[in-house]
């Protein structure tokens, strides 16, 4: 199959000033198109393994080549959980969720605002590079919480992501610097809620 960098649904500075146009720029042409070459250029030295997707590759990971397995986790996972990043902004986001997300982050964590300090303090704890991931949990169709190291995706762990933050420095750090909670204050202004909410509804299928 083909791993393709899926085009920006807005322009490098749309989330300013929240976010810059500088690193959505460095984030989208150069990261994450590094994920993708490295996950090429694994899977190329294993040219009998045949994956069908980005996600079964996350979700059956023990069935990939061991020597493959590592980078595929690492490469395979950054390109995942950065395409679903990109769709989860946009400009002018932020407030606060509508629709069956909206209801049942209520009923799984109570208001929203406990709902976002239990995501922010995820991600304020996540030690150097990682994500804070909001999912439905696929045996359960629960909400959870979580945060991962790296580039570890939720489909590892029998979840469906629908809402991630990304806190590698690289997400932050040029408008940023060591101020992650800055950004991740910030991040609230440019989450797209009508993505989520629809992430949520084929989680749910």
């Amino acid at each position: 199959m083909k791993f393709v960098l899926p085009a920006l649904p807005y322009d490098f500075g749309a989330l300013e000033p929240y976010i810059d146009a500088r690193t959505m720029e460095i984030h989208h042409d150069k990261h994450h198109q590094a994920y993708i070459n490295n996950l090429i250029a694994a899977l190329e030295t294993r040219p009998e393994f045949q994956p069908t997707s980005t996600e079964s590759l996350l979700i059956d990971l023990p069935i990939v080549p061991e020597d493959i397995r590592t980078a595929v986790r690492n490469n395979a996972g950054g390109h995942f959980n950065h395409s679903l990043f990109w769709k989860i902004m946009k400009k002018n986001g932020g407030g606060k969720p509508n629709g069956l997300v909206g209801d049942a982050i209520k009923k799984s964590f109570g208001t929203f605002e406990e709902f976002q300090d239990l995501f922010n303090k995820n991600a304020k704890s996540v030690f150097g590079s990682g994500w804070s991931w909001l999912s439905v949990h696929n045996p359960t169709g629960k909400l959870v919480l979580t945060a991962l190291p790296n580039q570890d995706s939720p489909l590892s762990y029998d979840a469906t992501p629908i809402m991630g933050l990304d806190v590698w420095e690289h997400a932050y750090y040029l408008q940023y610097q060591n101020k992650r909670p800055d950004y991740i204050s910030a991040w609230w202004h440019v989450i797209n809620w009508d993505m989520v909410e629809e992430n949520y509804r084929m989680a749910l299928e």
